[in-house]
């Protein structure tokens, strides 16, 4: 059920104000008791962000595309006492003018919906959050799956490694095969370098793709059903599904075209040589990367995870004593229930074929960004880099009239991260 946010939590009304515009929340049906739930949303200050914020954002946005080999980018930067920035940048894969409404592959974000599905069946009592993932799933050897939880596979410690990268780079060779979840864990269950279950924070692939899988045994439902009944049903997210598994576009019509960049001589990138990947099989990364939305739906989403709108599937517990990503990292830089914590935002990002995408939200302020660079060649890292970016230059975003800046910030600044992504461009530019 979505709670109503309460009148005296004034940042929060005001996050969602910033983005009704945009986001329309109004009464949300399809509750699992099937009862209609109401967001509460006072009206919006209609603004934009300052000329001189969004030419500064811009830059950013147009900077690492062509870093990376992006064509074009979706942004949407909701900035509750300054104004929003939504926009298409560049062309598409096809040279189609990019606009606001396409839809493309979620990636990463998928993670922290199959933990909404997680926890949504842990509502309903089909499943314990402590229940071992072999109740579930059989097929391949217990042993890989001793001491294993469903909780740890959504928090990322399972110490399950990695689906190989190089199977996914092969991938690209046949988008339009459709993988069997088990058969695809299987990768990553035989490798060696597997550490005790909850020990550590990994964030494995793996076991995003075994939680759905388990999820799916539990419930009798297929992970594209769930994925529906528990998020974007509930959440109002008519852009956002995880797609069947035969190859398609992210959406049938408008679907923003993505690229891959393949290998060349020397295992260098050939950004000359992109392809168009937009029409793949959304089995590759199933329930950790498969999901499709559009720039809309990521914002209102990633607003709705970090204020814990749905009690439901965003209980308290679920982000509760986050566990840094590395021990040899800064101590703000987190993951819980399949989210990361970075300094005062919560969200995630990663990749899928053909996009690099990010989507993170301030819980305290509703500081709220979200991104995708249409080609993911160069990792999971560069649209969350580019995130943060735009996460510091709208933290410092000036109050527009009748308005008041929170106190607020970033453990990191912009140039460092512009500085960090242009030291490891895939696509070198020219500089001057």
């Amino acid at each position: 059920m979505i709670r109503t946010v309460p009148r005296a939590r004034a940042m929060r009304r005001a996050a969602a104000a910033a983005l009704a515009s945009v986001l329309a929340m109004t009464v949300l049906a399809g509750c699992t008791s099937g009862e209609a739930a109401t967001v509460d949303v006072p009206a919006l200050a209609e603004g934009k962000l300052p000329a001189e914020t969004v030419a500064q954002m811009t830059d950013m946005v147009t900077r690492t595309a062509a870093e990376f080999g992006a064509s074009g980018a979706i942004v949407g930067v909701w900035v509750p006492w300054s104004g929003s920035w939504v926009a298409g940048i560049g062309t598409d894969s096809t040279g189609a003018e990019v606009t606001t409404d396409m839809s493309f592959r979620a990636g990463g974000v998928t993670r922290e919906m199959t933990c909404d599905v997680l926890f949504g069946l842990a509502a309903d009592k089909v499943v314990k959050l402590d229940d071992s993932v072999n109740t579930y799933v059989v097929g391949i050897p217990g042993a890989a799956y001793d001491g294993i939880t469903l909780q740890m596979l959504c928090d990322g410690t399972s110490g399950i490694p990695n689906v190989p990268g190089a199977l996914r780079e092969t991938n690209f060779t046949t988008l339009d095969r459709i993988w069997q979840p088990r058969e695809l864990a299987s990768f990553g269950l035989s490798r060696p370098g597997r550490v005790e279950p909850g020990a550590a924070y990994d964030g494995a692939d793996t076991g995003y793709i075994l939680l759905g899988l388990a999820l799916q045994q539990a419930s009798g439902l297929s992970a594209t059903e769930l994925i529906a009944k528990y998020v974007a049903t509930p959440l109002a997210l008519p852009g956002t599904a995880l797609p069947a598994p035969a190859a398609a576009k992210p959406a049938p019509s408008p679907s923003l075209g993505g690229l891959y960049t393949p290998v060349g001589e020397g295992g260098i990138r050939v950004c000359e040589a992109s392809i168009d990947v937009t029409e793949s099989s959304s089995s590759i990364g199933f329930t950790d990367s498969g999901a499709t939305s559009t720039i809309a739906d990521l914002g209102r989403y990633a607003l709705a995870l970090a204020s814990k709108s749905n009690e439901r599937t965003m209980p308290d517990s679920r982000f509760s004593e986050p566990m840094v990503v590395s021990p040899d990292g800064p101590s703000w830089y987190a993951a819980k229930g399949g989210s990361i914590f970075a300094g005062s935002l919560i969200g995630q990002a990663g990749t899928a074929p053909g996009y690099a995408t990010a989507a993170f939200s301030d819980p305290a302020t509703g500081l709220t960004i979200a991104v995708v660079l249409n080609n993911g060649t160069g990792g999971g890292d560069i649209a969350q880099n580019l995130a943060f970016e735009l996460a510091d230059v709208a933290s410092k975003a000036p109050a527009a009239s009748g308005q008041t800046a929170p106190d607020t910030g970033m453990p990191w600044t912009a140039a460092e991260l512009a500085q960090s992504l242009t030291a490891r461009a895939m696509c070198p530019q020219p500089q001057g």
